[in-house]
């Protein structure tokens, strides 16, 4: 069972059990699947004042903040006993492309040349870290979701702004992957 649970899963199999969370959701308590609204939910929990945005039932949703919790724990769990160092493959016409941009350390999910202190305090490395995560947090609470809540729940649910959102979470992942991300790694 352990080694089934190691190898990656198949598209077919992993896709419709992700997508089964939506109906599992709305059957058994009329809840919507998303991870971003749980920050909010956090912030309603310790922020003590009376900010509008933050100042509702917030024990309705507690089910979401032990849903992450889980997501974390998972994880945790996951590199401590599911991990294995083999080395990362990557197609060789994208490893090229990445030693072009001086990253050359792809032996992990996170190049060590973009993750590190050293790289936190360089202008590429604020704009990627600093300002990517504004971006999206910005991004998420102005679409009013993240991918996972839009993409997932919205589109299974056939909401239209669901479909706009995730239109545009693609298309400026194809922007930025290909164009921006090109132009601040060569700074």
């Amino acid at each position: 069972m352990l080694e089934l649970i190691k190898q990656p899963w198949p598209w077919y199999v992993a896709g419709p059990l992700i997508g089964l969370m939506v109906p599992t959701l709305l059957i058994l308590g009329n809840k919507s699947f998303g991870i971003s609204s749980s920050l909010r939910h956090l912030c309603a929990v310790c922020v003590p004042s009376k900010i509008p945005f933050f100042h509702y039932d917030w024990r309705k949703e507690a089910w979401n903040l032990f849903f992450v919790a889980g997501i974390v724990l998972g994880g945790v769990l996951a590199v401590h006993y599911l991990y294995e160092a083999s080395p990362l493959t990557i197609h060789p016409d994208l490893a090229a492309e990445l030693s072009g941009y001086g990253i050359t350390n792809l032996s992990s999910m996170v190049p060590t040349e973009l993750v590190n202190w050293e790289s936190l305090m360089t202008l590429p490395g604020l704009i990627m870290l600093v300002g990517g995560g504004f971006l999206i947090g910005f991004g998420s609470r102005y679409a009013g979701g993240c991918t996972s809540g839009h993409s997932i729940m919205g589109l299974s649910t056939l909401q239209w702004p669901s479909l706009i959102a995730t239109l545009c979470f693609m298309i400026g992942g194809f922007i930025m992957a290909n164009w921006i991300l090109p132009l601040i790694l060569t700074l």
